[in-house]
């Protein structure tokens, strides 16, 4: 696609949030198709997980949370939104770090209660400067054996 993304606002500001500032969780106030907002499962504030992979290693980014607009904002700008649920805003990968997430495709589970969003990362998508949020933190386990 040769779209270009929308201008970034100033480092550290947020993203500016829709008129409503809660998380949309009905879908009579969603900005997503009609199909698409009835078949989401909510949490009860309103989000829905998002893991980020990356689209052509099937390398597992991170895991971020979308409420109704953070997923439409994601599927019609190019680039990942999530909505912070410690800040309470929405906030688009890369704005600040320069480590952009591009979208490369949105898909939703059987259940409804999780995204997958494959993207091209630039950069760094872990906050703390590593590839992915899942680096170095392996946990110990009793593995098994397929019968």
């Amino acid at each position: 696609m040769s779209e270009q993304p929308a201008p970034a606002p100033a480092p550290g500001s947020p993203l500016p949030a829709p008129a409503a500032a809660a998380p949309a969780a009905t879908p009579e106030a969603s900005p997503l198709p009609a199909d698409l907002a009835a078949a989401l499962k909510r949490d009860s504030a309103g989000l829905v997980a998002a893991v980020v992979q990356q689209f052509d290693t099937n390398e597992v980014l991170m895991l971020g949370w979308m409420d109704d607009e953070a997923l439409h904002r994601t599927m019609t700008s190019g680039r990942v939104t999530f909505y912070s649920r410690s800040r309470q805003e929405y906030w688009r990968k890369g704005d600040t770090s320069g480590h952009v997430q591009w979208v490369k495709s949105v898909a939703m589970d059987c259940d409804g209660d999780a995204l997958l969003v494959r993207v091209d990362q630039v950069g760094a998508a872990c906050h703390t400067g590593t590839r992915t949020c899942f680096d170095g933190r392996g946990l110990e386990v009793q593995t098994g054996t397929a019968v």
